[in-house]
This record gives structure tokens, C-alpha cells and sequence, in this order.
């Protein structure tokens, strides 16, 4: 018996292994797919509603796409308006630092004793390292964008043909089982559509609410364009830790140029500090993982894991699919140990 359980967990654990180098190595395909996926799955009632109105099928999935379309180049829009207007504020930012400078080269000459030409010469070493650095940067900035141009252009495309297609999919994804599961299969299809679209709800209900913690301390602090930055700031979370220090770079200037004390930079320092701490320990785990019915404990296991091999995608991704894995496991007796340790716990009797 026990042999037995040994056997069926180091299987289990072979699995898990090939799964994860095949999704590592296959991420360039895997991730747009993922995406197409997801975004499918979240169309999918808009399109079908729009069918059952009289619309073609491919003219219900144009028009969700455009929709698609219209909304991300708004927000898109907006954020570069908005850096453009910051832009005309950059050349009282510039006396700002360079009189910050100055003041830092005269403490340091008066107080800790190092020499006007000595912190030149400091400043020479860290300015050529910082340019053979930012220079690597660039050639990254570069090499991501052509691969995300590439990808916004392959995801839409998924996406047609997969909302196009959806019936022939669904049938061969039954065909790999037997004909007495094709029942069951339909219905965890049905039931991971509703898995991605409460992913998607949960996803807004953490950005909402990131935005308004966000936009109500800064408004406490008196920064200007606080709702703003603190949208953007909410909607930058995506990209695990350094996300949010990004979009706490443009309010810490402005608050130091509107001010002129350092005190009010720390002070945005300070709320985007506690509302990242919430929102990664309480908001996003209650949010998320609630809707997704899988235990906390491994929501988290799934982000950290999906980090790994898929980067800030990964972190996007596996939480939905850590689900799909439970609705799965829920369907099979011989997955029950599985169902078991990802079910949230609240059931008695288990």
C-alpha cells in the first residue's frame, strides 16, 4: 500500500518536473497562447451574446476586439498625455538635483573630509559604469519591445481564431478521453471559462482598490495629479516589486518640486510602501484567490513558481491555471489528494 502511494507520488512528481521544463523552454509560445486564451475565455459571453443578436460570428469577435482595442489605447493615451505634461515640469527637476548635488559635495568636503577633485573622480567612475549599464538596458528595452509589438499582434489573432474555431477545439479536446467523460469535459470547460472571467473581476477589484488607496494618500499628502498617479501607480502593480517603484518615481518629483522638502517625496515613499504591503498579503490574495476557490497557501506557491518560469506573465497566469488544475482534480478520484490540498478548507468533513 505504501509502495503503491510512493509510486503514485514520484509519477506525480515526474510530471511536474516534465511540465515545468517544457513550459520554461516553450514560454516564447506558451505565454501569447495563455493570454489568447484568457482573453478568449473572457470575450467569449460578449461574443456569443452579440451571436445570438443576429451578428456573424466574425463580426461579434471584430467588435470585441475592437472594444478590446479602444479600451487599452485609451488608457494608453491618457498615461502618455500625462507623462508629456510632467515633461514640461523636468527643467525645474533638473535645478532640483543639481542643487541637491552641490549641497551633498559640500557636506561631504567639509564634513567627511573627501576632496572636490576626489568626488569628480567618483563621480566620472560611477557616471561610465552607469552608461556601460543603461547602454545593456537599452539593448534589453529594445529587445522586449520588438517582442511585445510582436505579440500584440499575434495575441489578437489567437483570439479570433480560437472564439472562430471554438466548437472544432472543443470537440478535439473531448476526442482525447473517452466518450462517457465527454459530459465531464464540457463542464470543466464551462466551469474554467467562469474560472478566468472571476480571475479577470478579481484582477479589477485589486486594481480599484490599489487606485484608491493609492489616490487617497496622496491627496492626504497634497500632491498634484494625485488620482492619476495613483491609478497608474495601481495599474503598474502587474509587474511584481518593481512595478510600484516605478510608479512612485514621477509623484516622489513632483511632490519635491511643489514642496521643495525632501519630506514630501518620503511621504509618498511611505503610502506606496503600506498599500504594496496590503496589497500583496490582503488585497490581492482575498480577491483573487476567493473567486478562484483554491487554497491561499498555494495562490501564492503558484505566483512565486510562476515567476520563476514565465517571469511577470507567470505571475498573471498560473493562478488561473492552478485553478483549472482543481477543477480537474474535483472531476477525478485518483486526483482527490491533489483537489484536497488546493480546496480553500472550508468544508467540513474533509
Amino acid at each position: 500500500m505504501n509502495n503503491s502511494a510512493e509510486v503514485n507520488w514520484l509519477r506525480w512528481l515526474q510530471y511536474i518536473v516534465l511540465i515545468s521544463v517544457i513550459l520554461y523552454f516553450g514560454s516564447t509560445l506558451f505565454i501569447p497562447l495563455s493570454f489568447a486564451l484568457l482573453l478568449s475565455f473572457v470575450l467569449y459571453p460578449v461574443c456569443h451574446w452579440l451571436e445570438l443578436k443576429g451578428l456573424p460570428r466574425w463580426a461579434a469577435i471584430a467588435l470585441c476586439l475592437l472594444l478590446v482595442l479602444v479600451l487599452v489605447g485609451g488608457l494608453a493615451f491618457l498615461l502618455v498625455t500625462q507623462l508629456l505634461q510632467f515633461g514640461e515640469e523636468w527643467p525645474q527637476l533638473q535645478v532640483k538635483i543639481s542643487s541637491a548635488l552641490h549641497d551633498i559635495s559640500v557636506y561631504a568636503e567639509r564634513q567627511l573630509g573627501i576632496a572636490t577633485t576626489r568626488q569628480v573622480q567618483w563621480l566620472e567612475n560611477i557616471t561610465s559604469e552607469a552608461a556601460s549599464k543603461a547602454f545593456n538596458m537599452v539593448q534589453g528595452v529594445v529587445y522586449t519591445s520588438a517582442v511585445s509589438l510582436v505579440l500584440l499582434v499575434l495575441i489578437p489573432i489567437y483570439v479570433a481564431l480560437i472564439l472562430y474555431n471554438r466548437e472544432a477545439l472543443a470537440r478535439a479536446l473531448a476526442s482525447f478521453f473517452p466518450r462517457r467523460e465527454h459530459g465531464k469535459i464540457k463542464q470543466i470547460l464551462h466551469e474554467t471559462i467562469t474560472t478566468y472571467y472571476n480571475f479577470i473581476k478579481g484582477m479589477v477589484i485589486v486594481y480599484v482598490i490599489v487606485g484608491i488607496l493609492n489616490s487617497v494618500g496622496l491627496l492626504a499628502l497634497g500632491v498634484p495629479h494625485a488620482v492619476f498617479f495613483g491609478v497608474a501607480a495601481s495599474v503598474l502593480t502587474f509587474i511584481p516589486y518593481v512595478g510600484i517603484t516605478i510608479g512612485a518615481i514621477l509623484p516622489m518629483a513632483v511632490a519635491w518640486i511643489t514642496y521643495d522638502s525632501v519630506w514630501y517625496p518620503l511621504g509618498v515613499v511611505t503610502v506606496f510602501s503600506v498599500v504594496q504591503y496590503l496589497e500583496a498579503n490582503l488585497i490581492f490574495p482575498w480577491a483573487v484567490s476567493a473567486r478562484l476557490q483554491v487554497n491561499m497557501l498555494f495562490t501564492l506557491l503558484a505566483i512565486v513558481a510562476g515567476g520563476i518560469l514565465w517571469g511577470a506573465s507567470g505571475m498573471i497566469l498560473f493562478i488561473p491555471f492552478l485553478a483549472i488544475l482543481k477543477l480537474i482534480a474535483d472531476k477525478h478520484d485518483e486526483m482527490r489528494p491533489i483537489s484536497l490540498l488546493l480546496g480553500s478548507g472550508n468544508k467540513k468533513g474533509l
